[in-house]
C-alpha cells in the first residue's frame, strides 16, 4: 500500500462527532483504504489527512462515499525525520 496525505477544504469549523469517525471508517474499508491519522488547522477549516490506500481514486471514493472533500490528494514517496537524517 502507498501512502497518501489528502488535504480537505471545509466551507465551516469542522466538527464530527464519534459516530460520524466510525462511519467514516467503515466506509474507508468498504473503498479498501486506511485512515492513518489527521491534523486540524487552527482554524479548523482544513484537515491534513495521512492514509494508505492502492491508489489516489481509491482515496477520491472513499471520500465521495463519506461526503467528505479531498481538495489535494497526494501520493508520498518516502518519509524524511530529522533523527533519520542528522548523525550526532
Amino acid at each position: 500500500m502507498a501512502l497518501f496525505m489528502i488535504e480537505r477544504n471545509f466551507a465551516a469549523e469542522f466538527n464530527a462527532s464519534a459516530s460520524d469517525y466510525a462511519k467514516v471508517i467503515e466506509l474507508n474499508d468498504q473503498a479498501g483504504v486506511k485512515w492513518l491519522y489527521s491534523f486540524l488547522s487552527a482554524d479548523k477549516r482544513k484537515t491534513y489527512c495521512l492514509y494508505e490506500a492502492s491508489s489516489g481514486d481509491a482515496i477520491r471514493e472513499a471520500a465521495r462515499l463519506a461526503g467528505l472533500p479531498a481538495d489535494i490528494v497526494m501520493e508520498l514517496g518516502g518519509e524524511l525525520r530529522p533523527e533519520l537524517l542528522v548523525a550526532r
